[in-house]
Order: C-alpha cells, then structure tokens, then sequence
C-alpha cells in the first residue's frame, strides 16, 4: 500500500509554479495523477501514483511524501482527508489496569485518544458511520467501549500535555480549580500525596511548571471517571515527585481504565501494567501495536525491532553502560570555580562547593525540584551575581534557560542565524540541524512553536553560540524518546568535537545515564537551602544521589537500562543494605 501526504501549512501554491503537477510522469502522459484543487493546492491519486518520487524532490517547500507501507498496513482506523495523516490501530482500555502508550511524537497518540475520549469518530479511511465501525470491531472488546462512547456512557477526565497553558483557561487560586472538580472525595488525599498543600491559596499564574504539573495531575484525578488520561505527567518534576505521581495514578486504576503517554521510559516501566507501542512516519501515518507487557515494549522500541510485528522502527538500537563510562583522570581542567553562595530575601539559599570542570566533558546535574539547580545554572551563566564569592573566569558561557517563551515572531532560520553564520553549512546540518530534527521548522516562526518544537530550538541555539562551557537547565522537556536520544547524541557530539563542556541539569535518568561523565549533586532542604558537591563519578555521584532520595534502580538484563525498583522489596532492600543504589548487577 502507498499513501500520500500533503501537509498543507507548508504548501505554498501562490508562491511556487506546481512543479509537482509540472514534472510528474504519470501527468506528462495524460493521466490526472496529481490535480489542483480549491485553494490551487495539489490532490494526489495514490491509486495512480507509481512512487517515483519526483513530486516530493521538486517541491520547493518539501510539502509532499509518498510513503510505502508494509504489507500489514491495509485497513486504515482513521484518516484526515485525502492525501492526510493516517492512523492504524487503536490502544484498548482496560479497566483495573494502566495502560501506555510508547512512541514518537507525530504518530498519532493525540488522534487516538480522542477517538476513546468519544471527540473523533474512526472513519476508517472512508465516511463510516457507527454501524459500520461496529461491523468492523465485532467480536473485539474495542466493540463493546466503541458502543458506549458512541452512546455518552464513557466518563473521560484528561490532564493535557502542556500545563504551562493551564492559567490561560482558569485564573484564580489552585484552591478554587481543585474545590470545582473535586467529584470523588478524595481531594484531601489527592493533595497530600503529590505535596501541594502549602501552593493551595496561590493564583494558578503564579506557579512553576513543577507545580502546574501536580496540580493537572490532583485535578484530572479528582474527577469520577471511568476512563482517565494523563498526558506526559514527568516533566517539570524531579524523580522522587514523579514516581509519587506514578503510585498515585496506579491506584485510580483499580477501579477505572488509565492510559498514559509518558517519555520518561524508567517512569512508565514503573507505572504502567502493559503498554502499546507507536510507530510510524510523524506526519504522515501511525501505527499502534497490539498490547505488550510494559517490560517487553520498551526493550523492543530501544533495541529498535518489534518481532511479532517483524518491523524495524529505528536503524540502531539504544544502549546502556552497565558501569560508569570514560575516565577524566587525564583530561584537562578547563575551568575551577571556588566556593561561593547566593541567598535570596524570600529565606533560600544556595551554597556551592569549590570544583572543576574538564574540557570536553559533559557533567550532569542532579536534585530534587527546589534545591537550587537553576539558580547554579544563572550564576555560572553571569545572569545572577553570587552573594559571597566571586565567579571569575575568562570562559565564555552559553546557557540554555529551563522555561523558553515563545515570543518571538522571528522565523526559526533567521533567529538561528542571527548566532551563527555557520546555519547553511554541512557542518551545521551535521552536527545539530539533523540530530535536532529542525530542518522542517526552519520557515516557521517561533511564536508558532510547539512545546518540543521550541525546546529544541533552544537547544540548538545554546549550542550555536561560541563558547566554551554550555549550561542546558531541562533540555529533555516535552521531548519524545526518539528526541531525547537525539539530543543527548548532538550535546555528547558536540561536546568531544569541539572539546567544550557542558552542564546538563535533567531529571531524566535515562537521558543522565546516556550522557554524563560525571554529576554535580545538589542536596538539603527544597525551597529553603541548598549544596552543590562534586562533580563525582558518574557511580559515585548516583549513589550519593539516590541515596538522598531513598530510591534504588537495577538494570535489566537484555537491554542494561535501568530500571526502578519498587519501595520496600527484596531487591531494593538488599541494594540499600550494599550501598548500589544505581550500579546493581543485571536482574
């Protein structure tokens, strides 16, 4: 099967001479293989396609991709139009039990949930009505929750992806919005669990992302529901916040269906019972795999190959060191800060111990939220000045904030190059338009930009500047797991070629693991004082971390990933007593 695509906001026909009409080959011998339209946009036959390709290459605007599909792929579960994305497959509720949802950005979760939550009929590639979809359903539980959500007897409560948006839709306190959608009871619980009590009179504007997060997750929980969704409940929180948020969402389980997409795989191995994984070509089609267990799916989409799909999603697989890589010992010091403090009149206070960086390293930065990550990250920077001490040091600085605003109407080309002349070059495609996947969000503005779209902008705008020590607070937000791979290979690359150094404050441990060769840890008492050690071994910095946090991981035994254990077993109890809270031996 090929389908065509058109994506429709990059088509421009009032500003190109439709080449993809001019050159196709099947047009030049009389058949209408690609006609103009209203709107003198192109619609392509995928009856009369041959798949040549030359469409796709002379489009000035890299609007058209002609995709083959595997043999599998034959009945659609929906699709947007002609010559629009398509979906296949559906993830299936089930009720006592949470259920993921693992892939790339693009593939159609979004399309899929609204079809369960009842806000999209599956057309199934034509305009099926309800009758039909059962037709095609029968015999399947799919059949049975599609004819409730067509008769309005499924109760949905959703908490959204971006929650940063959340103040432009309520205003007033936390107290009001949670009091309004407080339907099961549970509220007082709700709010002890994910530790927002003392935010409870704040107005909803006020708050930092972290705290957005929790109050979506306290809200979208708070209603009685027999089917909820939470959309990525990791970012913005530290990893003792967001396994706090996994036990409390495990719970609304037993008595409803969850489902949950979540990047953050060490989090949604802990969270969910099975999971579903996504594929496909974003914006293009997607493919949603029958149901896995939740250990099976994530070691099948990091090593890239679904056996009982017999399909390769990704070219190499993702890998895990089961010990702290690279030694520094004999890698240059690049810059030695001295101790010194920061102290705000609102009571926090930050303490840094003396320490180096080396040329060519990348350090990770590791706390809980609260603790003084960022307020480090500005101080380095040059954006704060510290209280007592003095950060003297002739390197210059890139610094990548933790919150981006989208305010800028500038195209993303024009702002890239406005840093670097080197946007057009090999080099740059190479090194960080390519791994950043932003060759398509070029001619678009900023202000356009999603969440993801504009993180990685900004990562690649730290990168761009010339400097020799690169601050990134948080790059891994709103990233899927293909992105954050992604990153963490360009950061990582970027580094050793050009033997600078980067800081990279994440609460991703998998992203931490992928690219750190050591760790500052930052410890005390959240919101009130902090202390910045190290940097440590990678080894010794975890462990000293985790420690703090009472949390312990072990590696799993095909992939070396690590993964979380659960508080209070046998395994985590035994690691606690050997002092391996991160480099356990493989399960």
């Amino acid at each position: 099967m090929r389908i065509a695509i058109l994506n429709r906001d990059r088509c421009q026909p009032d500003t190109c001479s439709h080449e993809c009409v001019k050159y196709c080959p099947r047009v030049r011998t009389g058949d209408e293989t690609i006609v103009i339209a209203e709107g003198k946009k192109p619609v392509i036959s995928e009856e009369l396609c041959i798949g040549c390709g030359i469409c796709v290459n002379k489009c000035p605007f890299e609007a058209i991709h002609i995709i083959s599909l595997p043999e599998s792929l034959t009945e659609p579960t929906h699709r947007y139009g002609e010559n629009g994305f398509v979906l296949f497959g559906l993830p299936l509720p089930q009720h006592g039990k949470t259920v993921g949802i693992l892939g790339p950005n693009g593939i159609g979760k979004t399309t899929a949930v609204q079809i369960l939550s009842g806000n999209l009929k599956p057309n199934l590639d034509a305009d099926a009505d309800w009758e039909d979809i059962f037709k095609y359903y029968a015999g399947s539980a799919m059949q049975d929750y599609l004819r409730k959500i067509s008769k309005n007897e499924i109760r949905l409560s959703q908490k959204p992806q971006y929650v940063d948006r959340l103040p432009e839709v309520f205003s007033g306190k936390v107290s009001e919005l949670l009091e309004k959608v407080d339907e099961r009871g549970e509220l007082e619980n709700l709010i002890a669990e994910l530790e927002i009590g003392h935010i409870l009179n704040r107005n909803l504007g006020d708050l930092s992302g972290g705290e957005l997060q929790r109050v979506a997750i306290a809200a979208c929980a708070a209603r009685d529901a027999d089917f909820y969704f939470f959309d990525e409940i990791s970012p913005y929180l530290d990893i003792y916040q967001r396994i706090r948020a996994a036990i409390l969402i495990r719970k609304l389980a037993g008595e409803s269906a969850v489902l949950v997409v979540e990047h953050d795989l060490a989090i949604l191995d802990l969270l969910a019972d099975v999971a579903h994984v996504g594929y496909g070509e974003p914006g293009g089609f997607g493919v949603i795999t029958h149901v896995k267990g939740v250990r099976q799916a994530i070691n099948q989409y990091l090593r890239g190959f679904l056996p009982e799909e017999n399909v390769r999603i990704r070219p190499d697989s993702i890998n895990f060191e089961v010990h702290a890589p690279r030694s520094v010992k004999d890698i240059p010091v690049l810059f030695e800060f001295p101790e010194f403090t920061k102290t705000y009149d609102g009571g926090f206070s930050l303490s840094v111990a003396a320490g180096e960086l080396r040329a060519g390293e990348v350090v990770g930065a590791v706390g809980p939220n609260g603790i003084g990550k960022s307020t480090f990250a500005k101080l380095l920077a040059g954006v704060e000045e510290p209280t007592t001490g003095k950060i003297s040091t002739d390197i210059r600085i890139s610094y990548k904030p933790q919150y981006i605003k989208p305010d800028s109407f500038v195209r993303v080309h024009d702002f890239l190059r406005s840093i670097t002349r080197y946007v057009d070059t090999s080099y740059y495609e190479t090194s960080i338009t390519n791994p950043l996947q932003l060759k398509y969000l070029m001619e678009r503005e900023i202000s356009d930009l999603s969440g993801g779209e504009l993180q990685r902008v900004a990562i690649a705008a730290c990168l761009s500047r010339d400097a020799d020590l690169y601050v990134l607070d948080e790059p891994s937000a709103h990233l899927d797991v293909e992105q954050r791979v992604s990153a963490c290979s360009a950061i990582r690359r970027f580094a050793e070629n050009k033997h600078a150094t980067a800081i990279v404050i994440d609460h991703d441990i998998y992203m931490v693991d992928l690219l750190s060769d050591r760790l500052l840890v930052f410890e005390g008492e959240p919101a009130v004082h902090g202390e910045v050690f190290g940097p440590f071994g990678l080894r010794e910095g975890m462990n000293r971390f985790l420690k703090n946090l009472d949390i312990t991981f072990r590696r799993d035994e095909e992939t070396k990933r690590p993964r979380i254990n659960k508080p209070g077993s046998r395994l985590d109890r035994g690691q606690k007593a050997s002092g391996e809270y991160y480099y356990a031996a493989v399960e």
